[in-house]
């Protein structure tokens, strides 16, 4: 089976996970802003995040030293914030929006670096090489970091941690939910790009390192901007 149709299995997986995890939620008796399922809502957010992907991925590819087209799912979400924040700006739109995300969104990156892990070298998502035990050999004889095992772990962790603050009905992770998978991922992954080959922008940072910190800045400020949070039957999600 090549790597190529593991990618595209994984990333229907993926998908599918995150559209588990919006029906588990809405199970769980939390009220979500409706905002967050309006069809121009909706469409903005996809049209940004498929603007950023293509963006951002090639980009990387370029300063990196190779050709192409590519895809990336961390210049997906940088994209896809910033068209929800223009949208919502645009149509007067004051209460925050992506507390309903945080599962579907860590969920579906944990599943989808499996596939990407699975694509070998083609995906350009390996590690640098390692000596480390555990270097895995994509099929030109060196071991590399897996890298995108290391991410999908971590992601998965939050999600399970996340699910746990559900079940507990954690106010402060339910209404900042959001907030706080991009401060996890914004850091996990700016340290996982120390050990991709990727060409740097800035000093020892790649592109990817930017947008890292980029996420986590942003995440960072909106949580500190966040209204206290009160008891789930007191108040809708926002």
């Amino acid at each position: 089976m090549s790597g190529a149709f593991l990618h595209t299995l994984f990333d229907i997986a993926a998908w599918l996970a995150a559209a588990v995890a919006l029906y588990w939620l809405s199970r769980q008796g939390l009220r979500f802003p409706a905002q967050s399922f309006e069809r121009s809502y909706l469409a903005a957010l996809v049209f940004g995040a498929g603007l950023g992907a293509y963006l951002f991925g090639s980009a990387n590819l370029w300063l990196s030293g190779q050709s192409g087209i590519a895809r990336s799912v961390e210049g997906a979400l940088v994209g896809g914030i910033a068209a929800i924040e223009l949208y919502k700006r645009s149509a007067g739109i004051t209460v925050r929006t992506g507390a309903r995300f945080a599962l579907p969104l860590a969920l579906g990156i944990a599943i989808g670096r499996l596939g990407c892990y699975f694509a070998g070298l083609d995906d350009f998502t390996y590690g640098t090489p390692t000596a480390w035990p555990w270097g895995h050999d994509f099929g030109d004889g060196i071991p590399r970091h897996p890298v995108q095992l290391y991410e999908s772990a971590a992601m998965g962790a939050f999600a399970l941690l996340y699910v746990v603050a559900v079940l507990n009905r954690s106010a402060f992770v339910i209404t900042n939910g959001f907030y706080l998978v991009l401060v996890y991922y914004g850091a996990q992954r700016f340290l996982w790009e120390f050990l991709k080959p990727y060409g740097t922008l800035l000093g020892p940072f790649t592109l990817f390192h930017l947008l890292s910190l980029s996420i986590l800045l942003y995440a960072v400020v909106m949580l500190a901007r966040a209204p206290k949070a009160r008891p789930m039957h007191e108040r809708a999600v926002a």
